[in-house]
């Protein structure tokens, strides 16, 4: 009997085909092996001109290679491809659109704003939400200036911390404002003091072509002045049944509004992090509970909301009261988080419970709820 096949479905990041998480794919290819499981790693621009088969990107653990080959398509798919600003993202919609047939283990989820609004509806995730308005003119900066001494300016469709400021309100009516951020780039913007007037006209440059969100800003600096927040993942098990993964905590860098890894933050385990913060090992231990219950409930009401997912990443804000906060949410996570805490099995079982759920749709025969309407895009 042929093993069922999975392919990874990715997007080139330029034009010389290189690929951002290719050493993780190698991973899930070694581990879907131990599984009975066929994995290869394919792109939308990978497809033959008659869209029947696919020239697949695949390794070989024996012999330590990647090569290629032509492959028919996959059971099932497994969709890791991000926002681009590019023909290929535009190659993805196609792709999607044209092959919605097919059993996707996810499905991709709507932009920031969207997602909040859908959180608002109910009741259950209300107190877990930052103040946050969609960035339409300054009105909409002072309004909330008026009512947060802190606020972030975030893209609805950004990821890795780019394109953010953080703006500070004057603790007298006569001050200036603090503000600084990361460019697109990840650039640091060094700190620096502007009046209200200034403040309104840098927001609506850095909010040129396209659309931002004003967010409550939650105290999360630690005492060296870093900030920090916690990353947890939940996801489908070999049972089909949302489990919560994991849960580790995001220190930034020096100077940095945001705790992305990628931005030079670093990784810490949840557990010590939150005790540090809140000073009882077990409040942190209550609140860790309670966050693994909102992530399980969030996972569930978004897949219901907007079409199947196989797992889902939630950056939480936690201040000193023990409160917690969803400050976005990720459909394609990362997990690397869980191996530079050193939660080395957190980090594997995270890599496996994708395969263990396609092989548990295809043991089943289950196929994933269709698409909701238009995503992402």
């Amino acid at each position: 009997m042929s093993q069922p096949v999975l392919g990874i479905l990715t997007l080139y990041l330029n034009n010389a085909r290189q690929l951002e998480e290719k050493p993780v794919y190698r991973k899930m290819i070694v581990e879907g092996r131990k599984l009975g499981l066929d994995v290869f790693v394919f792109t939308p621009a990978d497809v033959d001109n008659r869209g029947q088969r696919v020239h697949a990107l695949i390794f070989d653990p024996g012999a330590g290679r990647w090569s290629r080959g032509w492959r028919p398509f996959p059971d099932m798919i497994y969709d890791r491809c991000r926002i681009q600003r590019s023909a290929r993202f535009q190659q993805l919609l196609e792709f999607r659109s044209k092959y919605s047939h097919l059993a996707f283990l996810n499905r991709p989820l709507r932009n920031k704003w969207t997602i909040h609004q859908t959180f608002e509806q109910k009741s259950r995730f209300r107190p877990h939400l930052p103040d946050t308005l969609l960035y339409r003119s300054s009105a909409d900066l002072r309004r909330m200036l008026k009512e947060n001494p802190v606020l972030y300016i975030k893209p609805i469709n950004g990821t890795g911390g780019r394109g953010i400021l953080r703006i500070e309100r004057p603790k007298h009516p006569a001050g200036r404002f603090d503000m600084q951020g990361r460019r697109q780039n990840r650039q640091i913007i060094a700190p620096r003091r502007v009046s209200l007037t200034e403040l309104e006209a840098i927001v609506r440059r850095w909010c040129l072509g396209g659309r931002f969100l004003i967010q409550q800003g939650i105290p999360l600096r630690l005492p060296d002045g870093r900030v920090h927040d916690y990353r947890m993942l939940v996801q489908k098990n070999g049972e089909g049944k949302w489990e919560l993964t994991g849960m580790a905590g995001r220190v930034g860098a020096r100077r940095s509004v945001t705790s992305n890894l990628h931005g030079g933050g670093h990784a810490a385990r949840a557990e010590t992090l939150l005790k540090e913060w809140l000073g009882s090992g077990e409040k942190a231990a209550q609140v860790i509970q309670s966050a693994g219950k909102l992530g399980l409930d969030a996972a569930a009401f978004l897949e219901e909301s907007f079409g199947a997912l196989c797992e889902l990443a939630l950056d939480l804000a936690i201040d000193r009261e023990g409160r917690i906060y969803i400050l976005e949410v990720n459909p394609k996570p990362a997990r690397e988080v869980f191996f530079r805490a050193g939660e080395s099995d957190t980090y594997r079982k995270a890599l496996r419970r994708p395969l263990e759920y396609a092989l548990w749709l295809y043991r089943n025969k289950v196929a994933p709820p269709p698409p909701k309407k238009s995503a992402e895009e």
